[in-house]
């Protein structure tokens, strides 16, 4: 249990509400995708961003890690700039950005007939911490076309003069590690491959979830989705062998997000090693939502 809640369950509530309940830190990690702006109407629900942020960070525990995906909408030849507006106000509370990343969409339709503008292919992922990551588990699936050479290299130290790289001598893996841009397939069926996630309006890769929780994160440790829309943060923690909390404030897609999880508890969870680095071979799980 935390506090009145059963872990490994979602639960149908406004969620600044439902996590008034929540223990100060008791989450370890958080990720979540909120509205963005009017550009999707959720059954004609809202969000209170204010509450939700203040929550957020009175649960999660220091060194906890929160992930926020979040875009934009254009109005009136103007970007509402709400992501960034929401993540001042989460540094003002007290988080870290930790990171600002990219998610980029792969396989958008480009034809927008109309429009003043390169059409919006990427959305924003804010990394943010209560202090300093505690967990950090570096994916390594770039391919290193120079694999098995000699390392070489010198740096620029502050005052002008260079230096010898630290990695000098060392032999080139096969694996580098990827930067802080994630492209990921996107449209029906590359998503997930469950056809009932597409009844919600604003899902996201699969294969996102479950890297930035392999990322940030360790097996049995608690994650917490307070928007969970279709289930995805929960079925990839719940894969991926961590604790689930899921909050939903429709009940159409609370019942969408548990039958979709419910559909894969019998599965057996991916225990990945607690490292400092992740393998490609290790990330097979779902090859089909990779880009």
């Amino acid at each position: 249990m935390l506090g009145p809640y059963e872990l490994n369950n979602i639960y149908c509530g406004e969620c600044s509400e439902l996590m008034r309940s929540l223990p100060d830190d008791s989450i370890d990690m958080w990720l979540t995708s909120p509205p963005y702006d009017s550009l999707r109407t959720y059954r004609g629900y809202t969000f209170d961003f204010e509450s939700i942020a203040t929550q957020l960070w009175r649960v999660t525990k220091p060194g906890g890690v929160g992930v926020w995906v979040v875009g934009d909408e254009t109005k009136d030849n103007c970007e509402s700039l709400s992501s960034f507006k929401q993540a001042i106000y989460f540094v003002e509370m007290g988080f870290n950005l930790h990171d600002t990343m990219i998610y980029e969409k792969n396989g958008m339709e480009f034809i927008r007939y109309g429009h003043t503008k390169y059409p919006g292919t990427f959305e924003y992922m804010f990394v943010f911490c209560k202090g300093k990551p505690e967990t950090f588990n570096l994916i390594r699936d770039r391919n290193n076309i120079h694999s098995g050479s000699t390392m070489t290299g010198s740096l620029r130290s502050p005052n002008g003069t260079m230096k010898f790289s630290h990695s000098n001598g060392r032999k080139v893996g096969k694996f580098g590690s990827r930067g802080n841009v994630w492209r990921y397939n996107v449209g029906y069926m590359q998503d997930s491959k469950d056809k009932e996630s597409h009844d919600h309006p604003a899902i996201f890769p699969e294969a996102l979830a479950r890297d930035h929780i392999i990322s940030w994160s360790n097996p049995n440790d608690i994650i917490l989705d307070p928007m969970c829309g279709s289930g995805t943060t929960c079925k990839m923690a719940h894969l991926l062998g961590r604790h689930y909390l899921g909050f939903e404030i429709s009940d159409e897609y609370c019942q969408l997000a548990k039958h979709r999880v419910a559909n894969v508890e019998m599965q057996p969870f991916l225990i990945l090693p607690t490292s400092t680095e992740v393998k490609s071979e290790q990330l097979e799980i779902f090859p089909s939502t990779e880009a």
